[in-house]
């Protein structure tokens, strides 16, 4: 496993006193390393100005630091030369991007966007909300009880209909890891558009891009040690060249005359306005620092996790762990009996122990379940055994008090 007690001397937050802190909802949102947080002060107090646009050093500086880190994306994720990276404020904005930008101009009443019942909202409402205005339809991949996905359901007539495939790369309720090559590859059988949601998958695996051959790959800054408001989206440059600008403003035209105007080249086309300067500066050091600990390991690390995480939960006969996928991100939903999510995490919290309890942002998948909540863990580089049994030791107190 990693050395985390060395790992977090690098975050400020465990180095803030005595006081007990156990944060185990990383799919939520993760902790922020020193150097990323450096990273974005550094801006603010050396070479704060906007870019593109400043001739003066420190408008230059600020410009390369930016421009340097679709380059440390590119790296990281293997993105080919047919694609192109845009700067986004998270994977919401992303997948929007997309919504609205391609769905909109190419989506016709006979046509179907086909996404999974395990989506995220943001990876649901865009959708719905572009099937209203084309008069195209929205169909679901099914749930199986283990929490994976039933591809065998999938008709050759539904299929047919099917111009875009919009899934998630990891769910963030179950943690399975989606069989991402063979939906793919049923996409491009029938000639339909792709759409991988990564924001649970990047911080915690190696991605591909090349390898994936997606059309479309989104995810967000903060779920990966980096800063809140910033997120990429991947796009196969020739379809992004096809698609009419999501929001217009300043940095993304060539010319603006009265009567009409033309738009700046690929992906700046995409990034209206002042650009989240700051913010993809500390992406960039967030890439440095995983992949200074390297994605294998992470990967192995919290993989191990999970294997204790699950052993030690499944021993309490009042815990009811949700899903069971084969393949599975360091993430699991559970309900204590007799005792709501909300309550157990704010007792879980008098111990310093962090948790998400809630819907998730994916009702459909609570629907699916037949609760209104779980609690749920996820965890991250920051994490050891010593987490999970403090925190079975937490919710075993809690059994009590209710009880």
């Amino acid at each position: 496993m990693l050395d985390v007690a060395n790992i977090r001397k690098d975050f400020p937050i465990y180095n803030q006193g005595e006081k007990p802190f156990i944060y185990l909802d990383s799919a939520s949102t993760s902790q922020k390393p020193q150097s990323v947080i450096d990273a974005v002060s550094n801006y603010y107090n050396s070479y704060a100005a906007n870019i593109h646009r400043a001739l003066y050093r420190i408008g230059e500086e600020a410009t390369d630091a930016y421009e340097n880190v679709r380059v440390e994306v590119k790296k990281f994720i293997n993105v080919p030369d047919t694609h192109s990276i845009i700067f986004t404020s998270g994977t919401t904005e992303s997948i929007n991007l997309v919504a609205y930008a391609w769905g909109l101009k190419n989506l016709k009443k006979e046509d179907t966007v086909l996404i999974t019942e395990m989506e995220h909202h943001s990876n649901i409402i865009p959708w719905q909300l572009i099937n209203q205005k084309t008069g195209s339809t929205l169909d679901y991949i099914p749930l199986n009880k283990d929490g994976t996905l039933n591809i065998d359901s999938l008709s050759a007539e539904l299929l047919s209909n099917t111009k875009l495939i919009s899934i998630s790369h990891q769910s963030n309720v179950f943690g399975t890891i989606n069989p991402i090559k063979k939906i793919l590859n049923i996409a491009k059988d029938i000639g339909a558009i792709t759409l991988v949601d990564g924001a649970q998958s990047v911080p915690h695996s190696k991605v591909d891009i090349t390898d994936l051959d997606c059309d479309f790959y989104v995810f967000s800054g903060h779920k990966m040690l980096g800063p809140t408001g910033v997120g990429v989206l991947v796009g196969r440059t020739d379809l992004l060249e096809e698609m009419d600008p999501f929001m217009g403003g300043g940095e993304m035209i060539k010319t603006v005359k009265l009567q009409g105007s033309t738009w700046n080249d690929v992906p700046w086309k995409f990034e209206a306005g002042t650009p989240k300067i700051a913010q993809v500066i500390g992406l960039g050091k967030a890439i440095n620092y995983l992949e200074n600990i390297n994605l294998d390991n992470i990967h192995k690390h919290e993989q191990l996790l999970l294997e204790y995480a699950l052993n030690i939960l499944s021993k309490n006969k009042d815990i009811t762990i949700y899903g069971n996928p084969p393949h599975r991100g360091a993430v699991i939903p559970f309900n204590v009996k007799n005792i709501h999510p909300h309550d157990l995490a704010k007792f879980l919290d008098t111990d310093g122990i962090c948790i998400r309890a809630g819907h998730h942002c994916a009702q459909p998948v609570m629907d699916y379940l037949d609760v209104t909540s779980t609690a749920r863990i996820s965890m991250n580089i920051y994490n050891d055994k010593d987490d999970i049994d403090q925190l079975a030791k937490s919710i075993e107190k809690t059994i009590r008090i209710f009880n």
